[in-house]
């Protein structure tokens, strides 16, 4: 994600299951925009993790983006929820991490995907690393599932979230994973 001024930015806190989750927002351009989710993390909480990227943000929120830190706690919780992306800086990723967060945006609830298998849809065969990489620095965690991508091995590979909050948000929405991590899916999306 490119580097972006943040003296006019703010955060809107939610608690979850997982622990504190942070929403970074501003309206320079007029209307209320997504900037940055963070997640706890085992030992680093979302605040913590926060502050250290937007330091002089101030603590505020507004209707829509209280509506959507509302929607990202439902979803934790388990509610099927679909998030739009219209509210989020998506330019503030390179060409390549935003074609990857829609492909992986595009993966239905209950399903998963491979790193390899969304770099094979995005016509790079050879790029399930360059994929791994554009979602492990996803900054809309929640809003673009992440979760939903697992290694070519069937092993759950790594989370912003930690690994065992990628496992319960995918038994959440029903995929087994079995006591090696390894998820027992039938078929792969992509």
């Amino acid at each position: 994600m490119r580097n972006i001024a943040t003296s006019q930015s703010a955060y809107c806190l939610r608690h979850t299951a997982y622990g504190p989750l942070v929403v970074v927002w501003s309206a320079l351009r007029g209307l209320p925009e997504i900037l940055r989710v963070f997640l706890s993390r085992p030992g680093r909480p979302a605040e913590e993790l926060a502050r250290a990227s937007f330091f002089d943000a101030r603590a505020s929120s507004c209707a829509e983006i209280g509506a959507v830190a509302e929607q990202m706690v439902a979803f934790l919780e388990g509610e099927d929820v679909r998030f739009s992306l219209d509210i989020t800086r998506m330019d503030l990723c390179s060409a390549f991490q935003q074609r990857v967060l829609r492909a992986e945006h595009g993966i239905p609830r209950g399903q998963v995907s491979t790193y390899q298998r969304i770099a094979t849809y995005l016509g790079s065969p050879l790029g399930a690393r360059a994929v791994g990489t554009a979602l492990a620095t996803n900054p809309f965690p929640v809003l673009i599932p992440c979760h939903r991508a697992i290694r070519s091995d069937g092993t759950l590979g790594g989370y912003q979230g930690g690994l065992a909050m990628k496992r319960a948000l995918l038994e959440m929405e029903g995929v087994r994973v079995d006591e090696s991590r390894r998820v027992e899916v039938d078929r792969f999306f992509y």
